[in-house]
């Protein structure tokens, strides 16, 4: 199984900062934060992993990361442009995956637990697309899933002005190449985005099988200076055996 990390964006909600950093390279507690999304693919068995690049100051990830050899994996690099939303950067690493399955890891994200529980039941479940779901408070920023009475996704929405559940995505999902199909279908959304919640949506609708494991742990979603100092603290008090 191949590794898909996502590097993109501008991070205009951690400016000044990303003025002089590519955001994925300012640190949680003592390393960048882009270290942790390697280091859980990597633990969790996968060696070949495709940085997409793309917002500013790529070249500053690809200089630091090199050829991953310092972090146990084999590191190749495709250049997405313009920040188009996760579906286009997913579909950015179509001819890297090939035929196989593969994990996407949005490289801001940080997991407690990693993701080696992901990786092993979307290996062993035949689904077409695997999920870490999150319940939160505030569901209306995220992709929100919806479920039928006896918990089998039915539908998910990006950022609903109504939340049909407390459950989002996180940033971690387990596909297989069809996805690539399902993204060619899309078109940009009201943000000008190919929305990854309306690919997976629409391999919901399309029948296809979505599976999903109920993330344990903490998760945090490293976007703005608040995010960074509650992972960091976190991350400092875990390293301590706290």
């Amino acid at each position: 199984m191949k590794g898909v990390i996502l590097v993109g964006g501008y991070g205009t909600r951690l400016e000044p900062l990303t003025y002089i950093s590519n955001k994925h390279l300012l640190p949680i507690y003592n390393k960048p934060m882009i270290e942790y999304g390697l280091a859980a693919l990597r633990d969790a068995g996968i060696r070949e992993v495709c940085a997409v690049l793309g917002g500013e100051k790529a070249d500053q990830v690809m200089k630091y990361l090199g050829d991953g050899f310092r972090y146990g994996v084999s590191i190749s690099y495709v250049w997405q442009g313009e920040p188009k939303g996760v579906g286009h950067a997913i579909s950015c690493a179509k001819n890297f995956v090939g035929n196989e399955k593969f994990i996407v890891y949005l490289a801001d994200n940080i997991f407690e637990t990693g993701v080696m529980s992901l990786v092993k039941n979307f290996e062993n479940s035949g689904c077409d697309a695997y999920l870490l779901l999150k319940e939160v408070e505030h569901p209306e920023r995220y992709g929100v899933v919806e479920f039928d009475k006896n918990g089998k996704i039915i539908g998910l929405e990006e950022k609903p002005k109504q939340s049909k559940s407390k459950w989002i995505i996180s940033g971690a999902y387990g596909f297989k190449p069809i996805v690539f199909n399902v993204i060619d279908e899309l078109r940009p959304s009201w943000r000008g985005e190919i929305e990854i919640t309306e690919a997976i949506d629409k391999m919901v609708k399309k029948g296809l099988d979505v599976g999903y494991d109920k993330l344990q742990g903490r998760w945090f979603d490293a976007g703005t200076f608040d995010d960074i100092l509650e992972a960091s603290i976190f991350m400092k008090e875990k390293m301590r055996g706290r």
